[in-house]
């Protein structure tokens, strides 16, 4: 019997694109919700323990005392830093790395997702949405997400029969430590990081997209609306902005859109670097994170060595042909 981690982001769904777009907030009253059935779903398939992140907020600690525990089941509370910053998510990941899970719930944006990432790579994820802008995770029930993870936890489903390996682009900058990004990395004229969100589109200078979904917003939508890259394809593509360029009108956050100048586009292999040369501020996944000083070098490859994302669909589809949830005669 393996282990089933649990992290919920108590900040996920909270950020300025409510005030400046016209996205929803997402509470941790429905947080604790979710976790509540998909811990729920995964005790209903056989699991039998779980490791979670304490997170600052309670969630998990608070759905697990909601729900009726059978005999037999254990909670394990990983110590946190408590910093209410992705700290504490990358923490948890270190932690859940040794603690044998076979497959980690994760419960917040694209950003809670790579924090996770950052803690540990070669995870087996189900990672549901909460937050805003979203491509990495998806919109799923809990109840059946929860299903999924006990199945895996207890051997019934093989994390290699129901996952597959995502897209990650890893960045180095000369004298710091390395960073990445699970769907885009951009490069801003930016002189500080203030508010996180990337809202101004005139400072964009450069990204890099794992995939460029024309269907979703942000980021991943201006190379989408040009030229379509989904999670299967071997490639990533770059673009640049430019004044001169071809003007390009696309949501930028939830119910916000804006005009564009783009200069080119190219699709990039996997063993081709992008070369960039400060100042500048890097975003990844939507928000700006690094300084990057005068003069100091930055490349940026993209790969398939990203963590392992379990497709609900097909997990319960190889449930069923399996009928895993059948009793015998």
């Amino acid at each position: 019997m393996h282990a089933i981690g649990l992290v919920a982001n108590p900040a996920s769904g909270k950020d300025i694109r409510r005030l400046a777009g016209k996205a929803s907030v997402f509470d941790n009253r429905e947080k604790l919700a979710i976790v509540k059935r998909a811990v729920a779903g995964a005790i209903a398939t056989g699991a039998e323990r779980f490791v979670y992140m304490n997170d600052s907020h309670g969630i998990v600690s608070e759905a697990i005392k909601a729900i009726r525990v059978p005999r037999g089941v254990r909670f394990e509370a990983l110590p946190s830093p408590k910093t209410s910053s992705a700290m504490d998510t990358t923490a948890a990941a270190e932690q859940m790395a040794s603690r044998d899970c076979a497959v980690v719930l994760v419960l917040g944006g694209d950003g809670t997702n790579r924090a996770f990432v950052k803690g540990w790579r070669g995870a087996t994820l189900v990672s549901l949405s909460t937050g805003t802008n979203n491509v990495f995770p998806v919109m799923a029930e809990a109840t059946v997400a929860g299903m999924v993870l006990g199945l895996m936890a207890t051997g019934g489903l093989k994390a290699r029969s129901v996952a597959r390996r995502v897209k990650i682009i890893d960045v180095s900058i000369d004298g710091e430590a390395d960073d990445l990004a699970l769907i885009d990395a951009v490069a801003t004229s930016d002189t500080f990081i203030g508010a996180r969100a990337l809202l101004d589109p005139d400072r964009l200078k450069e990204a890099l997209l794992c995939r460029a979904e024309p269907a979703a917003v942000g980021m991943t939508s201006l190379g989408g609306l040009i030229r379509p890259v989904a999670d299967e394809d071997d490639f990533g593509l770059h673009l640049v902005f430019s004044k001169d360029g071809r003007c390009l009108k696309a949501p930028i956050g939830p119910g916000l859109f804006a005009t564009l100048k783009v200069g080119s586009t190219r699709k990039v292999r996997f063993d081709h670097a992008i070369a960039l040369k400060g100042p500048l501020v890097l975003a990844f996944d939507g928000e700006r994170e690094r300084m990057v000083g005068m003069g100091q070098n930055v490349r940026m490859t993209i790969s398939r060595t990203g963590p392992w994302v379990v497709d609900l669909n097909q997990a319960m589809q190889l449930c069923a042909k399996k009928k895993l949830l059948l009793e015998s005669n």
